[in-house]
């Protein structure tokens, strides 16, 4: 018979107790009796007071009745002997007079199943614990339980996870601020089945956890410390101390805590302190208050403004060059944000593989002045020279072979020398030509073509040899710029006609000579939110060309202008509406005197889908397009996203309209109508597009179903 308490603990509940208490309790064993076992007092009859058993005895004889003076004087002779009084004790009756605590209500609890494994116990009450959904999701992700595979949910991988998961449960508590709450583990099943039906067996065997979750009073913020920052000047410290929103009484939360320590570092580097530094953020929790104090060391170091930026390869690239790809000038107020800008445009070069930016101090700060810090910009040279080559083939153009050869960097500091040969069907093409990169400005360029070819479109038939220089500032999707513009030059002597125009019903026309020279320009406004797939927005782009052409000894001065326009809208959550016009005419000189690779025409992907390109306008008696001088077109569309390939594909239904006219003025004589649906598929560089488009007031020599494939949305 066990003598003290430990020995009725077993052994293996001491060694591993969750297992132990999952196995369930020992059958109990048949109770025997011990005739010599004293009873529960400890006490036998024979113990009795001699006196007393005698007068008991005589009450209890039948035959014999006693006096009741008899018994009377037995049980004065029993007497009890009160105990004498204890001396008067002043502790104890101060601590009797103490008021009994009162107990903590108990809060109820409503269970929540997340499998067949755990369940979650929260207050009734959601005012209690207001963050329980998110408290939920966030544990699903990371609780070690809930990510047990089939077959390994044993009792012994259930404990033991289960004490981690307790763990966890926790730490999310005081995460979300509740630092005097407490979670409790609850383990059951896990027993060998009895004989009594293979359900009841089954129930035994499934070990399960219960998590009964008591919050407890989220806590607030007490004293914030921010270290050195609370000793800078004003006009410094104010906007830098509202970068950490956290004030005293708020909520005290650890993710909001760990958000604004990275937004006060990044305030940091945007107000001019390129060497500051941020300790590790201290929480010192008072139970009695129900508040946490907060201590972030922080070294502010100087001010700094903009200084020199030099380069470690000055032949590659010099730091001059470098500078003008900043967006800051010397003297600027330091921002992290610009140099890491810096440090995008270097690579964006194409022409090193790796970039590392070091700020160093070249004149230290004083009270008044900020000090200066260069930007010290260490590069790896990359590839200088690609050979590229693309073969297609189409239904329309034919076999086509292109070859490019490219040295990025022939003249530094981004002089690039392109040559390009194309071997096709329907195109000849040679050229040459030489870019200045970055050209006395950020994403500005300098360019310079010689090219000479020999092109049959649908509609043109062009042999021509040419120079062209351009200097444009370019949009792109690094930086997509509100206002963009391209002014240029060009020079050619081209011999053209219409494609299979004919004399006479068996003679092609001879091709006419023309010398052409001009200028041109863009302007483009963009507003919209996206380089290559806007959902608002608009964009608007006049393009205008002086031109002087010589042709069968006449000379003709014109002027070809275009202009577009494009807006977006988002439609609910799913649907963006997309709208585009175009306009365009040439205006001075009549149509047939204008080479006819400068003529108008429509139809294509980017123009009435459902038409092939330069199907759209103008046509002779034998068929063949002939261009025109006036252009007018207009297109609808919905891109509707959809769940399909986690949302990366767009349906879009399109509606086209589209005119050429012979003379300057729009007459709509030839008018085209188009409809169709197109599908994207949207990538890091855009969406992919395919559409198929079909005429809805076709010629005779248009197809029933047209395709295109393209990069980005088709405006």
């Amino acid at each position: 018979m066990p003598r003290t308490l430990d020995e009725l603990i077993p052994a293996e509940a001491l060694a591993n107790p969750d297992v132990w208490a999952l196995a369930g309790a020992a059958p109990l064993s048949e109770l025997i009796e011990d005739p010599e076992t004293p009873d529960a007092a400890g006490l036998a009859l024979a113990d009795l007071d001699t006196e007393l058993e005698t007068a008991l005895i005589a009450l209890e004889t039948p035959g014999e009745v006693a006096s009741a003076a008899q018994i009377g004087q037995q049980l004065d002779e029993f007497a009890l002997n009160l105990p004498e009084p204890l001396e008067s004790d002043a502790e104890g009756e101060a601590f009797a007079q103490l008021a009994m605590p009162e107990l903590e209500q108990v809060v109820e609890l409503a269970e929540l199943p997340l499998n067949d494994t755990i369940t979650l116990a929260f207050p009734v009450d959601p005012e209690a614990f207001p963050e329980r959904e998110e408290f939920t999701a966030r544990f699903r992700q990371l609780s070690t339980l809930n990510q047990l595979e089939r077959g390994e949910n044993t009792a012994p991988q259930i404990a033991a996870r289960a004490r981690a998961d307790a763990d966890l449960l926790n730490e999310m508590l005081r995460a979300y601020g509740y630092y005097g709450g407490e979670v409790v583990r609850q383990l059951s099943g896990g027993r060998r089945g009895r004989d009594n039906g293979a359900g009841a067996r089954a129930a035994a065997q499934q070990a399960t956890v219960r998590f009964d979750i008591y919050p407890g009073p989220p806590y607030r913020v007490g004293a914030v410390d921010l270290g050195a920052l609370d000793r800078l000047p004003e006009t410094e410290r104010v906007p830098l101390r509202a970068a950490f929103a956290i004030q005293p009484g708020d909520r005290l939360l650890s993710d909001r805590i760990l958000a604004e320590e990275a937004a006060l570092a990044l305030a940091l580097g945007e107000a001019g302190y390129p060497f500051a530094e941020l300790g590790e953020p201290e929480l010192l929790i008072d139970h009695a208050r129900e508040e946490g104090d907060i201590t972030l060391p922080i070294a502010p170091g100087g001010r700094y403004a903009f200084g020199t930026v030099n380069s470690n390869d000055p032949a590659f690239l010099p730091g001059k060059h470098l500078a003008r790809l900043a967006r800051f000038r010397t003297g600027d107020t330091y921002q992290q944000s610009l140099e890491t800008d810096l440090r995008t445009a270097i690579l964006a070069t194409g022409l090193v593989s790796s970039v590392t930016i070091t700020p160093r101090e070249e004149t230290p700060p004083t009270s008044d002045e900020p000090g200066s810090v260069a930007l010290d910009v260490k590069l790896e040279r990359g590839p200088q020279r690609t050979i590229t080559g693309g073969l297609g083939y189409g239904t329309e153009d034919g076999f086509k072979l292109e070859t490019v050869w490219e040295h990025r960097n022939i003249l530094p500091p981004e002089g690039a020398l392109r040559l390009r040969g194309i071997v096709g069907t329907r195109e000849m093409v040679a050229a040459a030509g030489f870019k200045r990169n970055n050209f006395r400005g950020r994403d500005q360029a300098l360019f310079f073509d010689v090219f000479a070819s020999d092109i049959n479109t649908v509609a043109v038939e062009s042999r021509t040899l040419g120079v062209r220089g351009t200097f444009e500032r370019l949009s792109n999707f690094i930086y997509q710029k509100e206002f963009s513009w391209q002014i240029g030059a060009e020079a050619l002597v081209t011999e053209e006609r219409n494609r299979r125009v004919r004399a006479a019903p068996d003679t092609l026309s001879p091709r006419r000579s023309f010398t052409i020279a001009g200028l041109f320009g863009s302007a483009t406004i963009d507003r919209s939110d996206d380089f290559l797939d806007p959902t608002s927005g608009y964009r608007a782009t006049l393009f205008l060309a002086p031109e002087s052409s010589r042709t069968g000894g006449a000379q003709d001065f014109y002027l070809r202008a275009q202009l577009d326009g494009a807006a977006y809208r988002k439609v609910g959550e799913r649907v963006v509406m997309a709208g585009r016009v175009r306009a365009a005419t040439i205006q001075g000189a009549e149509l047939n005197n204008v080479a006819p690779s400068r003529r108008l025409y429509g139809g294509g992907g980017a123009s009435v889908r459902g038409y092939g390109f330069q199907g759209v306008g103008p046509r002779d008696e034998f068929g063949e397009a002939t261009g025109g001088a006036a252009l007018l077109e207009a297109s609808v569309e919905a891109r509707i996203n959809t769940p399909l390939l986690d949302g990366a594909v767009q349906v879009v239904p399109f509606f086209d309209i589209g005119s050429v006219s012979q003379r300057s003025v729009p007459n709509f004589d030839f008018i085209r109508y188009a409809a169709g649906l197109g599908v994207r598929y949207k990538t890091n560089f855009g969406p992919i597009r395919i559409d198929v488009g079909v005429p809805l007031n076709r010629s005779e020599f248009d197809a029933p179903v047209v395709v295109f494939i393209g990069l980005g949305q088709a405006f």
